[in-house]
């Protein structure tokens, strides 16, 4: 049994409301940011679209997108 990465498509005559689908987040150099794991951070690189390259004090991490665990201060 395989997941598809697709949405599902929602039809225009269902009765459920269409999902929200959350804007996609974007960091610029030098942003801080905090992370559900690894705490504050500054953002020191950026891959467009594919990943930030984050300073949490202690250690580097490469995050990468959708960025799920980690928002904008």
């Amino acid at each position: 049994m395989t997941k598809s990465a697709a949405p599902k498509r929602h039809l225009p005559t269902s009765p459920f409301r269409a999902p929200v689908v959350p804007a996609p987040k974007h960091f610029a150099m030098g942003d801080q940011v905090t992370h559900d794991v690894h705490g504050l951070g500054r953002v020191i690189g950026l891959e467009d679209g594919i990943a930030a390259l984050v300073d949490f004090g202690s250690e580097q991490r490469r995050i990468l997108s959708p960025y799920s665990k980690m928002t904008k201060l």
